[in-house]
């Protein structure tokens, strides 16, 4: 199988090119990456907490599906473990709307005769991501105020998951 293309190709926030054909279906991309982000919501979400904490991004850039994912089960397997399923309330913010692409190159004896160049290239879908701005967002958790320590320490570990750094916020739920 082969590996993921490494993360810095993708991080910055540009303007991808898009391409425009006068063939209407060449201009878009066909097909969506499977996204590997299984639940959104965890945890118990009628019940009312007393404290929310909060994720934010502290720089614009991207994020894959698969950084979610892995940020998500480890705060996610923390916080189940110590306050049961009915004792939190876990959230992903964003949607990774974004389709990555790539166009593979050849390498290699006869590489020449098989490549078509880099000009202009539309590429494959091979991933999508996030689009994240300064200050937006990323997690969200709601305990009471006894277990905050157990949520922050939850949240500084999905954050080491991530390509950006980040900070936590903590609010009191004005819901109460």
């Amino acid at each position: 199988m082969a590996r993921i293309r490494k993360f810095c190709a993708y991080r910055r926030l540009e303007r991808p090119y898009t391409r425009i054909s006068k063939f209407r279906e060449k201009s878009f991309i066909k097909a969506t990456p499977h996204n590997n982000i299984v639940r959104f919501d965890m945890g118990n979400p009628r019940r009312n907490f007393s404290h929310v904490l909060k994720l934010i991004s502290k720089d614009a850039c991207q994020i894959r599906h698969n950084a979610f994912e892995s940020a998500r089960m480890t705060s996610n397997r923390l916080l189940e473990e110590e306050l049961g399923k009915g004792g939190y309330f876990l959230r992903i913010k964003p949607y990774p709307f974004h389709i990555l692409r790539e166009n593979p190159l050849a390498a290699g004896a006869g590489a020449d005769r098989m490549s078509t160049g880099m000009k202009h290239s539309f590429g494959n879908p091979i991933s999508s991501a996030a689009r994240i701005k300064k200050g937006q967002t990323l997690f969200l958790i709601k305990v009471n105020k006894s277990n905050l320590g157990l949520a922050k320490k939850a949240l500084k570990r999905a954050g080491y998951k991530l390509p950006c750094s980040t900070h936590i916020e903590i609010e009191e739920n004005p819901k109460k």
